[in-house]
């Protein structure tokens, strides 16, 4: 095998495959990226076994082979060789020579052979769209999903496509995240639970371009998705999805709108004055005279401050984990948000007129008498 390549190419496509590279594993070949030469391309794959990701390196072929060479250690080597071309060549004893300009590496690998090939998905049940929008629902729901092992399923996303339309949930327990977006062309029925892991690799993956596009499809143990010169295949989390409809009620007592940026910037002082194992709420009190008003107490000290809003509705004293807020808040792009209550215990409800996004933030329990 022989090929040779500039090391900007080189080294962008080692940044996409690097992410499937197993960094826990009994198998050294899962810590290795494979490079497979063909006579028209050159093809770099990695797979943890969980996630698979694969690219088209751009570069010139000059002998077809294959070899998978240690990650770590091919990174660091490109990584510090001078901007130039790089050429790649393998010995029959499996040693892979780097050259550079005046550099030379020469280290030991693996037969291309002893590598597992990522699983072949039938391309039946897809749905395209463009890279923006993926990125974009990934950003504004993936903050909410659980850290918790225990429970698998809420350390992934429901990716659910009906009549036309996808829906993307998270929740961690405390909170839900809830994206809707209406599909172009035909798009298959499918309801699939997607690890959170791969929607963070994939998402500093994917370019976001308006007008690039991905295919995503679909299979009972896998989703696929493919862009550009570059796929990516993940096993799916097994199991049915938490039912959401009753948390997601519109029966509410108390409408409110307030500008996002306003009570971002407010939460976000407030919490100079709050750690996070402290669990000290932010206590909102909505007042019949179109104001709210944010109080925080801690050991730290104390703040209080006042925003203009618009209110239907009764007056309410609640308390919230600040972060749950300010995660949500800091994802919307609308200038406004509408807020919804029942109570100081029922579940706080964040969404557009359209139903294009949805949160929901449950409420921490407060004494209102002291406010």
């Amino acid at each position: 095998m022989k090929i040779k390549c500039s090391k900007v190419n080189l080294l962008n496509s080692l940044n996409i495959v690097s992410k499937a590279v197993s960094t826990k594993t009994t198998l050294p070949i899962l810590e290795c990226i494979l490079i497979d030469v063909y006579a028209d391309s050159i093809k770099l794959t990695a797979n943890d076994l969980e996630i698979g990701i694969e690219t088209i390196l751009d570069g010139e072929v000059i002998e077809m082979g294959r070899i998978a060479i240690e990650a770590k250690l091919f990174n660091d080597i490109v990584r510090k060789l001078p901007n130039s071309e790089i050429f790649i060549e393998t010995t029959p004893d499996y040693n892979t020579i780097i050259r550079c300009e005046k550099s030379k590496f020469v280290i030991p690998s693996k037969s291309g052979e002893d590598f597992t090939e990522l699983p072949q998905i039938e391309k039946e049940k897809s749905i395209e769209l463009s890279q923006f929008s993926l990125k974009e629902i990934i950003r504004q729901t993936i903050f909410s999903i659980s850290d918790n092992e225990n429970n698998k399923l809420m350390t992934g996303e429901l990716f659910e496509v009906k009549d036309g339309v996808l829906q993307v949930v998270s929740l961690d327990g405390h909170r839900i995240s809830l994206r809707n977006l209406a599909l172009k062309g035909n798009a298959s029925n499918v309801s699939v639970v997607v690890p959170g892991k791969t929607l963070n690799d994939l998402s500093k993956i994917i370019t976001g371009g308006v007008d690039d596009m991905v295919t995503v499809y679909f299979t009972d143990r896998h989703i696929l998705f493919e862009f550009e010169n570059t796929i990516v295949v993940s096993r799916l989390l097994e199991g049915e999805y938490f039912k959401i409809v009753q948390m997601l009620s519109m029966d509410h007592k108390i409408k409110v709108r307030v500008n996002n940026r306003e009570l971002f910037d407010c939460i976000d002082r407030a919490s100079i004055l709050m750690r996070e194992s402290d669990k000290k709420p932010i206590v909102v009190s909505i007042k019949n005279d179109n104001r709210m008003y944010l109080k925080v107490d801690t050991m730290m000290g104390s703040m209080n401050e006042e925003i203009e809003i618009t209110k239907d509705g009764e007056e309410i004293i609640i308390g919230f984990n600040p972060r749950f807020l300010t995660d949500v808040l800091k994802v919307i792009d609308d200038e406004d948000i509408f807020i919804y209550m029942r109570d100081a215990k029922s579940p706080c409800i964040i969404r557009d007129d359209a139903g294009t996004y949805i949160y929901v933030v449950l409420p921490v329990n407060i004494n209102a008498g002291a406010y």
